[in-house]
């Protein structure tokens, strides 16, 4: 239109003399200004009286040429081929400059909204941020009716829609969920890699369609068009090197269908690629930020093994030494004394014997280079195993009073017995170092589910702190200095308990309301029968006498 014209450009044309062809122009000129300021009429008609020749004033105007008024059909009394000729070529400019200033303007328009998304959308590393801000400027710079975007993948069943942006009187969907995998459109997009348009969602054969094999009806699909007004729909892939990162789909909602312009797909499918971008970047932010945390973590554990094992090698070592010295420069030592100084290095050997067998457990379990051989065991009998395991470890020590409420009658369970018997006696040994004399640990079994059974190891001791609860079980883990002192440990008996409950299938967890109100160690165990799904390794399945066997075999080693 006319007014669409930059008044600051300067528009080519001709110079002329000639009487003729200026009066032409300015009588074309009057009646485009009566056409758009008719309150000028009188004005105008003394401009015409003055300066017009009257063969000008008795020309006519039949009809325009076309919508925009800059032309017209005149029936002239006398036509000059020249005049004809000069006024066609003045419009056939203007009409050029006028189409290449709108060309030139929706080319700005573009770039400006794509730098505006780009720029926004590259100031955040928060995905959730960079997609609400894309769809929401997306959606105001081309002024559709509703327009959205959700993360998916090419497997994915279905997508929930999480951000979105709507235009006044248009219902949300935001929450909804969305077919994906039987959805003919989608596959259509992943297939093809690239913007998919509907100008008339009500007729579109892939809409109408019934006969779609494993996918969703055109009736089902009719449904979902009608449910959210969708009369014309875009769908356009979010694509980084070939792999899909989620969809950006926008919806005119009427009155009347649209039809979507090749430019206005090509600027959907420009903020895809940014956004596909943005999206990976903040991914590797995230994952660079897993990997610091990692390796803080690391340097923690790295820490604390120096500390722990320096403390834990240091103190018997030094024992050891010291024992051995009194022998070797007192030869006059009384038997008695010596038989003492004996015992006390053979107990600080054993001690520093089972420091280095738990890292080899924890190392060997960690590289999954254990043998698993799960068999039927008796649950009463790897506890009274265990038992006899933390009383031998301590004896001559005052133990708190351990109740067994493991009954009798309970059904098989599927473990390696082994390794069944040395948690219980990890967490049986770990609830006697923090519970004092007059304390009291208890041992529960109840059935969680049909298939597996829950196993309690509770004490009224030191108690932990809500927060630790799964930090506990990390290696190394220690309490303040003091502590660490008092207890002593390398703080690997619940990380190998972990990894052997995690072996056969089970989960393992702490529970405690706080300092000095005890703890209560928990994990499962699944029930022997033909039922329960198979270990995939086919472990090789032995007696529970010989499971027996062996445990105490082991208990002597130990002991």
């Amino acid at each position: 239109m006319i007014d669409d014209i930059d008044n600051n450009r300067r528009f080519e044309g001709i110079w002329t003399f000639d009487r003729q062809v200026t009066q032409q122009a300015a009588y074309i000129l009057l009646n485009t200004i009566v056409e758009y300021r008719p309150e000028l009429q009188e004005k105008v008609d003394i401009a015409r009286k003055k300066y017009l020749h009257p063969d000008i004033l008795s020309q006519t105007i039949t009809q325009p040429k076309n919508i925009d008024n800059t032309s017209w059909d005149i029936s002239p009394n006398d036509p000059d081929p020249f005049v004809q000729r000069l006024v066609t070529y003045i419009q056939a400019g203007q009409y050029k400059l006028i189409k290449a200033n709108r060309s030139l303007a929706s080319k700005e328009h573009k770039e400006r909204l794509i730098n505006s998304i780009t720029t926004a959308i590259r100031l955040s590393l928060d995905p959730n941020e960079i997609l609400q801000i894309a769809v929401q400027k997306l959606g105001e710079g081309l002024g559709v009716c509703r327009c959205l975007v959700y993360r998916c993948k090419e497997t994915d069943s279905t997508a929930t829609i999480e951000h979105e942006f709507l235009n006044k009187g248009i219902a949300s969907i935001k929450g909804q969920t969305w077919p994906l995998k039987h959805n003919p459109l989608f596959q259509e997009v992943v297939e093809l890699r690239d913007a998919l348009t509907i100008d008339d969602a009500i007729r579109d054969p892939r809409l109408t369609n019934d006969q779609q094999q494993g996918r969703l009806s055109g009736k089902s699909l009719q449904i979902l068009v009608n449910s959210c007004s969708i009369l014309s729909w875009m769908l356009v892939p979010i694509f980084y090197r070939g792999r899909l990162l989620g969809m950006l789909e926008l919806h005119h909602c009427g009155p009347k269908t649209m039809t979507w312009k090749e430019d206005d797909v090509g600027l959907v499918n420009a903020i895809a690629t940014q956004i596909g971008v943005a999206l990976i970047q903040a991914e590797a932010y995230a994952n660079l930020q897993d990997l610091n945390e990692q390796l803080e973590a690391l340097d923690r554990t790295r820490s604390n093994l120096v500390a722990i094992t320096g403390h834990e090698l240091r103190t018997p070592l030094s024992t050891i030494q010291v024992c051995l010295e009194s022998l070797a420069s007192e030869p006059d030592m009384s038997p008695e004394l010596r038989q003492v100084m004996l015992n006390t290095a053979l107990e600080d050997a054993e001690r520093m014997r089972k420091l280095v067998q738990d890292f080899l457990t924890l190392s060997q379990l960690e590289s999954g280079r254990v043998e698993w051989n799960i068999e039927a065991l008796d649950l009463q009998e790897c506890v009274e195993l265990s038992l006899s395991n933390v009383r031998a470890r301590h004896k001559g020590t005052a133990l708190p009073k351990i109740e067994n409420h493991v009954k009798d009658e309970l059904p098989l369970v599927r473990a390696d017995g082994e390794w069944l018997v040395e948690v219980l006696a990890k967490l049986l040994d770990n609830a006697c170092k923090f519970t004092s004399q007059e304390g009291k640990i208890t041992l529960e079994v109840s059935s969680q589910t049909p298939y597996q059974l829950e196993v309690t190891v509770a004490d009224t001791g030191r108690g932990i702190e809500p927060k630790r609860l799964e930090t506990v079980f990390d290696r190394f883990y220690q309490e303040e200095g003091a502590l660490r002192r008092s207890a002593g440990g390398t703080g690997l008996g619940l990380a190998i308990c972990r990894q052997i409950v995690r072996g056969w299938g089970g989960k393992i967890w702490a529970e405690s309301q706080g300092k000095d109100h005890g703890s209560q160690f928990h994990f499962t165990i699944p029930i022997y029968g033909d039922q329960m799904p198979k270990e995939p390794s086919q472990p090789t399945m032995r007696s529970s006498r010989q499971s027996r066997s062996r445990a105490k075999g082991k208990r002597k080693q130990m002991s």
